[in-house]
């Protein structure tokens, strides 16, 4: 008869076949990830299968366009001075969005050193460089619908396509970004008054809301490359 082994937590299990039933049955935590953050992870990973299905979608499209698929640095450019400079906008909105990746990367660490106030200031700073970001993207729109005539279903500078393709990704794109501003106005509001010191005594939470901002940024990395210098 097999003898009760003793665990590294100092439950008793039985020994034999019966020990390991027990020891795979018991209610443990296999990984030591908090569950806001490991549904997080969960979460970008599935908004990433997402995200690629469209990219992999536009380049589908692109690739077999019967007609003459427009010039990103033509059709991106704004004149100053009566010269047009390509993709000066898009590499401006760019800028802004890995600037915030620093900034949201400050306040993580302020958040998990303590200096609550610091944190919130820099996720202000954060969600302002966000709003940046998106009232740019709404011009790049206007100017597409009004000035140029694009339409999702045509396009009069060429592939009826690219109409379609650039509103469905850089509007899917918009759209989390105008979602993690409120999420940062909501969670910086919540560090500022203490509320995480009083229900939780750490500031997970603004790491949570920081790995969200970094993927944001991040395929923004992916869209900018395919889209707008391919």
């Amino acid at each position: 008869m097999s003898e009760a082994v003793m665990t590294d937590t100092g439950d008793v299990l039985p020994g034999g076949a019966k020990g390991i039933v027990a020891d795979f049955a018991a209610d443990k935590q296999a990984f030591a990830v908090p569950w806001g953050k490991a549904m997080m992870w969960f979460f970008l990973l599935s908004d990433t299968f997402i995200f690629g299905c469209f990219l992999t979608s536009y380049m589908t499209v692109r690739m077999s366009a019967r007609d003459a698929w427009p010039v990103p640095s033509e059709v991106f450019a704004l004149s100053f001075g009566g010269e047009p400079i390509p993709l000066i906008l898009i590499a401006i909105m760019t800028f802004i969005l890995i600037s915030s990746s620093g900034t949201m990367a400050m306040a993580v660490n302020m958040g998990y050193r303590g200096e609550r106030n610091k944190a919130f200031w820099l996720m202000m700073a954060t969600a302002a460089f966000g709003v940046m970001f998106v009232s740019m993207q709404a011009f790049e729109w206007t100017k597409l619908i009004v000035d140029d005539g694009v339409r999702l279903w045509s396009n009069p500078m060429g592939a009826a396509q690219f109409g379609a393709t650039f509103f469905m990704i850089t509007g899917f794109h918009g759209l989390h970004v105008s979602a993690g501003v409120i999420f940062l106005i909501v969670i910086g509001r919540r560090v500022k008054s203490g509320f995480y010191d009083r229900t939780r005594g750490n500031y997970e939470m603004v790491e949570i809301t920081g790995l969200y901002w970094h993927f944001v940024d991040l395929v923004w990395v992916f869209i900018f490359a395919f889209f707008y210098l391919w």
